[in-house]
């Protein structure tokens, strides 16, 4: 049994944010994980250049039953001060759109970021560590294939339940019901959205067929009307627009796209004289959607009459075509994880387990999702930062 005042589970974006800011405060940090590898969604993220904050980052751009939770950790840490560490460190980024921010790079750059850190804050990692179990005693006990760490404060920084491939498990939850918290029911976020069988047949002939909408999920009134692109697959709906929805998104309802935004698209036909039929709604429609998708659209929805208020109808469907999804990717293609560790649970300043002291849970494993963009990165650092000065 070795004695340790901080144990990290999860070498991750929040688990080595979380040793290194205990390990500034003196505190003897051990940081465990099971891959033979530090950060490993680190280094795949943003296309491999890691976007790693979004300077709009506001309590509004994350999901949870409580939408207030994430107000402290991320006003304690904010993406000005990761910002800060990363200008402190050399790398050179870029800002893409809507606020977000890429390593010109390399994602490489913000791992060795990290594991400079570490070292500075005498941070001790151990890689291929399977923590097999969680106890508490007089002390709270880490129990790992070889060793047994007898410790203070244990940080759960296990994530959830994206990108199995990538070494995703349920051990943060079922550690967190082990000691009788509540886990709110997970499911994929930021992810693909799989058509019904009738759409599949309508539309995934056009694969890799993109335009600009606006997204919506659901018909409850919710955050989130989300303009970006939208991309067809060979199974379904993809892009920044559709995996921001998804998140919202529930078996059983309907997304909403608006495939026209702040256009008036067959304004043309209403003219006095105009030509009024399915070739003249094509060209008015080709003139907002890539040609291909426009004809089918077309085909689709041919009204049975081009009066005023047939064209007004098929004015209103392109402004609102509501699909019913069939279901989504799942977590192999979901890049977060919604739902997690209830935040009623949790101290909204430290992190820290509300019925069991010493234990704390940051990042993805929290019932905290961000969008797409940088926010869920932030989460990550803002979390670990919260723990890290508590633990």
């Amino acid at each position: 049994m070795e004695k340790i005042d901080v144990v990290v589970l999860g070498a991750g974006a929040a688990g080595m944010m979380c040793a290194i800011e205990a390990g500034k405060r003196g505190r003897r940090v051990v940081l465990l994980d099971h891959a033979e590898r530090v950060g490993k969604k680190i280094l795949i993220s943003g296309g491999g250049r890691c976007n790693f904050t979004n300077i709009h980052c506001r309590p509004e751009n994350f999901l949870s039953e409580n939408p207030h939770f994430a107000k402290s950790a991320l006003a304690r840490f904010t993406p000005s001060d990761m910002i800060a560490m990363v200008e402190r460190h050399g790398i050179r980024y870029h800002e893409k759109t809507l606020g977000q921010l890429f390593c010109d790079r390399s994602a490489h750059d913000i791992i060795t970021m990290l594991e400079r850190e570490c070292a500075e804050a005498s941070v001790r990692i151990i890689l291929g560590a399977i923590a097999i179990s969680v106890h508490r005693n007089d002390h709270l006990e880490v129990h790992t294939s070889d060793t047994v760490f007898q410790s203070e404060s244990v940080v759960i920084a296990t994530g959830g339940l994206s990108i199995p491939k990538m070494g995703a498990t349920a051990f943060g939850y079922t550690l967190a019901e082990q000691f009788g918290l509540r886990v709110v029911e997970c499911r994929p976020g930021l992810v693909p959205l799989v058509f019904s069988a009738e759409n599949r047949e309508q539309w995934c002939d056009l694969a890799g067929v993109s335009a600009e909408v606006v997204a919506r999920s659901g018909t409850r009134p919710r955050r989130g009307n989300f303009r970006e692109k939208m991309l067809i697959t060979h199974r379904g709906l993809s892009g920044p627009a559709i995996l921001q929805a998804s998140s919202y998104w529930s078996p059983g309802e309907t997304v909403t796209l608006d495939l026209a935004p702040d256009l008036k698209v067959l304004a043309p036909l209403l003219a006095k004289n105009s030509r009024r039929d399915a070739a003249a709604a094509m060209n008015a429609v080709r003139a907002v959607l890539p040609a291909r998708m426009a004809e089918r659209w077309v085909a689709l929805h041919n009204p049975d009459d081009w009066t005023n208020a047939s064209l007004a109808a098929l004015e209103q469907r392109l402004h609102q075509w509501r699909l019913l999804p069939a279901g989504t990717e799942g977590y192999a293609k979901a890049e977060v994880t919604v739902g997690g560790v209830d935040t009623a649970e949790l101290d909204a300043k430290t992190m820290q387990s509300r019925k069991v002291p010493g234990l704390y849970f940051v990042g993805e494993v929290v019932d905290v999702t961000g969008w797409l963009g940088g926010y869920n990165f932030q989460w990550a650092w803002a979390s670990g930062v919260s723990a890290g000065e508590s633990a």
